[in-house]
């Protein structure tokens, strides 16, 4: 009886299927009468604009990617060749801010040292000459009741680093009131 199931099913199988297929035959032929008169239309390309090549002109300016921008103290071959910044120094809490962002707030002097009284964000610190603040590794020089000189390593076009003045000035009273309010 199984012997005779494996043989039928396998005959049976197509007869069924080929029965099916005729069912939509009606909807093929309405669809390719219907398509007879269709043709695709298809939009032609546009036409290219012709590009002028233009020769690059900033081939005697720096490059920015060299070595020397990434890694100042390989440049010239190795350390100690002109002013650089001490890589290995531990950083202060105000170099991480701009040193415009940055406001003198007043002075202190506590055992013949003045201090100036800087204002980074809602913080007030306390700095001496020496201290260093702002990005540009800049050391505090000097201290007076009205200003902080600061004397900073930048580098210039060709890479080298150079100092720089800068001064914080005291914010005045009339301009905190303003800001505050």
């Amino acid at each position: 009886m199984k012997s005779l199931r494996l043989i039928v099913l396998p005959l049976t199988l197509p007869v069924l299927l080929t029965a099916c297929g005729d069912e939509h035959s009606d909807i093929k032929a309405w669809m390719a009468e219907s398509s007879k008169g269709l043709t695709p239309k298809v939009k032609p390309l546009p036409q290219m604009n012709v590009v002028k090549p233009v020769e690059y002109e900033g081939i005697d300016l720096l490059d920015p990617f060299a070595t020397s921008r990434i890694d100042p103290v390989k440049k010239n071959g190795g350390p100690g060749t002109g002013i650089q910044p001490d890589f290995n120094r531990r950083r202060e809490p105000l170099e991480s801010f701009p040193l415009e962002s940055l406001k003198m707030v007043g002075t202190l002097r506590q055992m013949k040292l003045n201090y100036a009284l800087i204002k980074a964000d809602s913080n007030v610190h306390r700095v001496k000459i020496g201290n260093y603040m702002g990005q540009n590794f800049g050391i505090i020089t000097n201290i007076s009741d009205n200003e902080v000189k600061l004397k900073e390593l930048v580098q210039d076009p060709s890479g080298e680093w150079v100092e720089r003045e800068s001064t914080l000035q005291l914010q005045q009273q009339d301009q905190q009131q303003e800001t505050k309010k």
